[in-house]
């Protein structure tokens, strides 16, 4: 399947569905390709019920009704989505005029033509980090062990264990103390990562006898019947080990970015993000753009909005490239007739 494309966007969270906008009231259509099986990125993988309260002029809202507005967002425009696949190649195609084409493959065989191409792909291929000593951790995965909350009734009346010292962990507990019939937290350490203030809630619910605590304690072993979690083992500093009845384990180790086949794309890197300039956010190689948090310059912060202001430059940075007799002129939506009539609204 060969397509061609304005702008191949790897990548289909937040920045890359917003880089389908900004393109689109330039006229431009994008293809987006993105490992999961869902779009949102991290947001909808990792934390789709946790609020997110600092993007502009939205005081709160989930990070699945970020990704569902988001949609809502880019329907006017044409582009075309392909879940579950991985950009695997990236070649020249040809050159014409000093502007490279780029020939692009996935690992299933989709085969894309572009001149553009924007790394929209948050921290890179990314997975969750598995209990450490445990002989095949993941063999109840999605049968009462899970490395993300994908929802909160799932644990309704449930007895809950969560394991780790970090903010997802903390958040988790104290978010699903309502929800669960009994919830338990279990760290490494009696010392934290998460924000003192979660902290400090915790130990207060903890003390209510709302939330269990127990420090200084690891998993050795997770048991079940028939693909069905139904105990763990844990062992404390004491080398004693106990045996627990659980219905569900939450484990939040933390995740383990990897670059994947970007790091082979002869782009600059620095460490696991990709080095860029601030005028256009174009990587080493002209036509490669990185926007999001998986690019890298003085000053960068790993926010949703400042992946939305570099995908609008750098959308009307390769507008100028793919037209560089004619001057882009800047216009708004809110009083131009060529934006109202791409936005699809009635004059």
């Amino acid at each position: 399947m060969k397509k061609e494309t304005d702008i191949l966007v790897i990548g289909a969270g937040p920045v890359g569905l917003f880089t389908v906008f900004e393109a689109g009231l330039l006229g431009l259509k994008c293809t987006l390709i993105d490992n999961l099986d869902k779009v949102g990125g991290q947001c909808s993988e990792l934390y789709p019920e946790k609020p997110i309260y600092d993007i502009p002029g939205v005081p709160n809202q989930t990070a699945q009704e970020h990704v569902d507005a988001l949609m809502e967002q880019i329907k006017p425009f044409d582009f075309d989505l392909h879940l579950s696949q991985r950009v695997e190649s990236i070649e020249v195609h040809s050159i014409e005029d000093g502007i490279t084409t780029w020939f692009v493959k996935t690992n299933e065989g989709i085969e894309c033509i572009t001149k553009n191409i924007f790394i929209a792909a948050g921290a890179g291929s990314f997975e969750p980090r598995r209990p450490p000593n445990i002989e095949d951790p993941d063999k109840f995965l999605g049968n009462g062990v899970s490395y993300a909350v994908k929802s909160k009734d799932l644990y309704k009346d449930k007895n809950l264990f969560i394991f780790g010292g970090g903010d997802s962990a903390l958040d988790w507990a104290l978010d699903l103390s309502e929800k669960t019939a009994e919830l338990t937290l279990i760290h490494r350490r009696n010392e934290y990562r998460a924000v003192p203030d979660s902290v400090m809630r915790a130990r207060k619910l903890s003390e209510q006898g709302k939330i269990n605590i127990i420090e200084n304690a690891k998993i050795h072993a997770i048991n079940g019947k028939d693909s069905q979690l139904i105990s763990i083992l844990v062992g404390n500093n004491e080398s004693e080990e106990f045996t627990i009845k659980i219905d569900h384990l939450l484990v939040f180790y933390g995740l383990a970015p990897k670059l994947g086949p970007i790091a082979d794309w002869g782009l600059d890197i620095n460490r696991k993000t990709i080095n860029v300039d601030t005028e256009k956010f174009q990587t080493s190689t002209e036509g490669i753009y990185a926007i999001g948090d998986i690019n890298y310059y003085p000053g960068k912060k790993k926010l949703i909005l400042s992946g939305f202001h570099e995908a609008a430059l750098a959308a009307f940075a390769i507008k100028q490239r793919i037209e560089p007799d004619k001057k882009v002129h800047l216009q708004y939506t809110t009083t131009s007739s060529i934006m109202h009539e791409r936005l699809g609204l009635k004059e």
